[in-house]
Order: structure tokens, then sequence, then C-alpha cells
């Protein structure tokens, strides 16, 4: 395993984690380590806290905002017929919220599910796993828009 994913957001802090798309007001957004549903990003909160409600009321407004921002950009560039999102918090213990496009080429099975219903081989199925030679363009485009939904916003971090 590569040392940043041990710390996801000191990494992005640091600059050092490769997949930060953008510095948000509120944390990083991040191109999701897999792209089965090819889009999927997260926002890691920065300064890291570890819920939603350990934010004060601005705070908790700028990263659910931030992370519409990101759905946003997800949207413009993947042209999904939907986005999901989700914060959970079950496995890591920080606050981050996963942005995830919906297809209409999805296996019907899972089309109306919550994306992590897939197999475990969709999340680590190597053809599927972030690479620079499959993903730089979407990457570059995602990155892109956001940055220009924050500029059109009056949301730099």
């Amino acid at each position: 395993m590569d040392a940043w994913k041990l710390d996801r957001i000191g990494a992005a802090e640091r600059g050092e984690n490769p997949t930060v798309l953008a510095r948000m007001r509120s944390g990083f957004a991040v191109i999701g380590d897999t792209q089965f549903l090819p889009g999927y990003c997260v926002l890691l909160a920065s300064p890291r806290v570890g819920a939603l409600q350990d934010l004060d009321a601005v705070a908790r407004t700028d990263f659910l905002l931030d992370m519409a921002l990101l759905g946003d950009a997800i949207a413009a560039v993947c042209r999904p017929r939907r986005v999901n999102y989700s914060i959970y918090g079950n496995t890591d213990p920080f606050l981050h919220a996963h942005v995830f496009p919906r297809y209409g080429w999805e296996p019907a099975e899972y089309m109306n599910l919550p994306p992590f219903s897939y197999p475990h081989d969709r999340w680590t199925d190597p053809q599927y796993l972030l690479s620079e030679h499959r993903h730089s363009s979407l990457r570059a485009q995602l990155c892109a828009r956001l940055l220009d939904l924050i500029a059109e916003a009056g949301r730099s971090a």
C-alpha cells in the first residue's frame, strides 16, 4: 500500500496525495481509488474532524456546499443519469463524503442500490483501479470543471 493512503488528509495537506483534484474551502476533493463508476470522487474534510455534527453551522454549510460543487463537476464532465452523495463514517474515522455518478448502463441488479452494494471485485479489480494511463483525461476534466465552479461560486479555499 502506498504510504500516503495511511493518512489521506495529512498527505493532501502536505501536497503528497496524488488523487487531489482541488483544495476547497472545507477540505480536499479527490478522485476515487476505483473508477468502476467513472468520475467517483470523495471530499475529505480538512481540518480533520470525526463527523458532520462536529462542525459548527458555518463549517457544516461549507462542507455540504463543497460536496454539491463536486457533484456538479462530476455531472458536467461525466453526464451520469444522477449523482449520489454518501456520508457514512463506518470505516474511516474522519469526515468524508462519497460522490458517485450513477449511469443507465449499470447492471439492473445494482442500479437502484447504493454503490457499496457492488461486489468486492469492482472495488479491487486492477481494470477499475485509478491509473494515470487510463484516467488522466477524466481527472484533468474533473479538476478543470471543479476549479471553474469554485471560482464561479466565489469559494476559493
